[in-house]
């Protein structure tokens, strides 16, 4: 069962764990599981998508019951009044604490550079006594709480790859080596990205909607691997 965060007549929210695909697609046509069929099953209803999560991202990720409400949803992703809220842990700690990545990234569609910005904040930072590099006899590591202005693909892995902070977990943009002793060390295969919070205004009753999703236990348990057990990340 999905877990749903947020219902009425016109949408529905779940916590898309990591690894399940929203939709088939072209590049894994021999899926049989997603998102989109399952949440039509539990509920008994027809949805559509409002948005894309990754595959191995898990979070928050909203459905449209009608289609009537789906383009003024898609309009408010479009103009960029959606306020979106991840949580990753990256390898390394920024030197600067709160920054905005502003760096273009080309288009998988048409190859072209599009805009994109990424703000970060470093929540927690952590030194573990492991030598994952060869290079020093400590390895650090940093949760960041993640605004994404723009919605382009892969953008968070991508601009966190360019700032060499990669996610945990990342295989495409990721740090094998992390990602390997990771692994080994604590069991590790998840991507350790989050899609922790949605805000944006209701079509209909014009409200302001604010959704949230917990953590998922491999992301709870890195916290815990990491030492930041008490970290309050609730509210």
């Amino acid at each position: 069962m999905l877990e749903i965060l947020f219902e009425d007549e016109y949408l529905i929210a779940i916590n898309k764990p990591s690894g399940l695909l929203v939709h088939r697609t072209s590049i894994a046509a021999e899926e049989t599981v997603f998102a989109l069929q399952l949440l039509r099953d539990q509920i008994g209803q027809h949805v559509s998508p409002v948005h894309r999560l990754d595959r191995p991202t898990s979070g928050v990720l909203l459905f449209s019951k009608n289609e009537e409400v789906l383009p003024l949803l898609k309009e408010q992703f479009a103009d960029r009044s959606v306020k979106k809220t991840y949580l990753a842990i990256v390898r390394g700690i920024p030197t600067i604490k709160s920054n905005l990545i502003d760096h273009p990234l080309t288009s998988e569609r048409s190859g072209k550079l599009q805009e994109s910005q990424t703000h970060f904040q470093v929540l927690a930072e952590a030194e573990i006594p492991f030598n994952t590099t060869g290079r020093y006899p400590s390895s650090r590591y940093s949760l960041l709480e993640l605004k994404p202005e723009t919605g382009r693909t892969h953008q968070i892995r991508r601009h966190l790859a360019h700032i060499r902070h990669y996610i945990l977990g990342d295989k495409k943009h990721g740090d094998n080596k992390q990602n390997q002793f990771f692994e080994k060390q604590f069991g590790m295969v998840n991507l350790l990205l989050h899609a922790r919070k949605l805000e944006f205004t209701h079509p209909i009753s014009k409200k302001k909607v604010s959704i949230e999703a917990s953590l998922p236990s491999h992301f709870q348990k890195t916290i815990s691997d990491l030492g930041w057990s008490a970290l309050d990340l609730e509210g």
